[in-house]
């Protein structure tokens, strides 16, 4: 008599409900993967490898096998956490052994501004320089800066909006006496407003006054435009010319003149950005502000028709200096900074791995694996690049253990459990039988 069959298959139905309970158990573990046990029938061959009524003597325990297919999405609206949709394990390292790879994206930042998992492993990934280009190259720890960002003065300065060309004439028709009055909006038909801001990062509050000249013989429409800088009049135009100001500090001559064709539309001058410098002066805070030279003043979008005075984009390229507030993950892996400024600038990429056997991976606790020679050596690059998953900032993987088909394969690992016990009572009875023969 044999038991072995019916012992091998305690056995075997014994680790299938080991494998099912770690299953369940990891189902509320982010980023884990169902595991299946899968057996193979043992066989007792003869010496010569021949026999054709050869009976099997069991089975056993081949391989546990781990499903790496895709989670559920969920969103957690925390910004470290960083979900993987598609193929690729997030790189972490302590910095001494080896290279280790995670489908858990519960990310924080340590003291010294790494991205690190809830063991401390560090999230690899590409640097960025101070200007926030980021560097492609061997992956390294991906850290966050620490200090602020400095400031940026206002090179570029681009104006949208339309002149209403019903507008009556508001200049003085003989030329003489002051040419625009500051505190009489009858001088004048439209002004807008904005802010630019000089080398220290201070802002200054430039307005643009809009003043209806003349109606030109060929239909052409002229309106003269003036500046001012927190309150004051500029003191040179567009060509570098000094502009006079009246007793009572009002301008005299405009900044500049813009010239519309008789059918309105865009400005037949000027067409090319021009030069713009705003004096220093002192804010209506009290401080004082410095001069900033060289400005380009796009003014190619205003335009002449019979509607509205309408501000549609006022834009410029200067910042103030701004303190670090928090992060943000794009899909590509981007780690942007944002800045209490506004502003926001690239601090490093995410690197993923991706592996063409990744169940040769071999599981090492703490929701993550190690590279084997069965996994192949780890194909890189940026999520959404080639075969690599998109990143999910402020969501997690959840776990792909099925509860549904995990609770059914425990009833039925559990009826072949019963099933193999009662071969081995049956062997047992047949035996008692044989024994107790006369």
């Amino acid at each position: 008599m044999s038991f072995q069959q019916g012992l091998s298959g305690l056995n075997a139905s014994s680790k299938n409900l080991d494998v099912i309970g770690n299953n369940i158990a990891n189902s509320g573990t982010y980023g884990a993967k169902a595991s299946r046990a899968e057996f193979s029938d043992v066989y007792a061959m003869a010496l010569n490898g021949a026999g054709q009524n050869q009976i099997g003597i069991g089975t056993s325990l081949q391989t546990v096998a781990q499903q790496f297919t895709q989670g559920n999405i969920s969103t957690t609206e925390n910004p470290m956490d960083l979900a993987i949709n598609g193929g690729g394990f997030f790189q972490l390292s302590d910095g001494v052994n080896p290279t280790l790879y995670s489908r858990n994206g519960q990310f924080k930042v340590s003291k010294d501004g790494f991205i690190v998992n809830n063991d401390g492993l560090k999230l690899m990934g590409y640097p960025a320089n101070g200007q926030g280009v980021i560097q492609p190259g061997t992956a390294t720890p991906l850290q966050l800066p620490t200090g602020g960002i400095p400031p940026a003065v206002t090179s570029k300065v681009s104006m949208e909006f339309n002149l209403d060309s019903r507008l009556k004439v508001t200049a003085p028709e003989d030329g003489t006496g002051t040419g625009l009055d500051l505190s009489d909006s009858t001088t004048y038909n439209n002004a807008t407003s904005m802010t630019v801001y000089d080398a220290k990062g201070q802002d200054v509050a430039v307005t643009f006054y809009f003043q209806r000249a003349a109606i030109a013989d060929d239909g052409s429409d002229v309106w003269n435009v003036y500046a001012t800088a927190n309150g004051t009049p500029f003191d040179v135009d567009a060509e570098g010319n000094t502009i006079s100001v009246d007793d009572l500090g009002n301008p005299t001559t405009p900044y500049t003149v813009l010239t519309f064709p008789s059918t309105g539309g865009s400005p037949t001058s000027p067409t090319a950005p021009i030069s713009m410098t705003v004096p220093a002066g002192t804010s209506n805070r009290g401080y004082s502000t410095l001069a900033i030279e060289g400005i380009q003043l796009d003014l190619s979008g205003i335009t002449e028709n019979g509607s509205s005075f309408a501000v549609t984009n006022l834009t410029q390229d200067g910042y103030a200096p701004g303190q670090l507030t928090g992060i943000q993950v794009a899909d590509d892996g981007t780690v942007l900074a944002r800045y209490s400024n506004g502003q926001s600038k690239p601090a490093g990429q995410v690197e993923l791995a991706n592996f063409r056997n990744p169940q040769g991976l071999q599981p090492m606790g703490g929701n993550v694996w190690l590279r084997t020679v069965g996994s192949g050596d780890p194909v890189v690059g940026v999520p959404g690049d080639g075969n690599m998953g998109a990143l999910r900032s402020g969501s997690l993987e959840e776990s792909n253990v099925d509860i549904t088909a995990e609770l059914v394969n425990m009833v039925t690992a559990q009826r072949a459990y019963q099933a193999n016990a009662q071969t081995i009572k049956t062997q047992d009875q047949v035996l008692q039988t044989i024994v107790n023969l006369r």
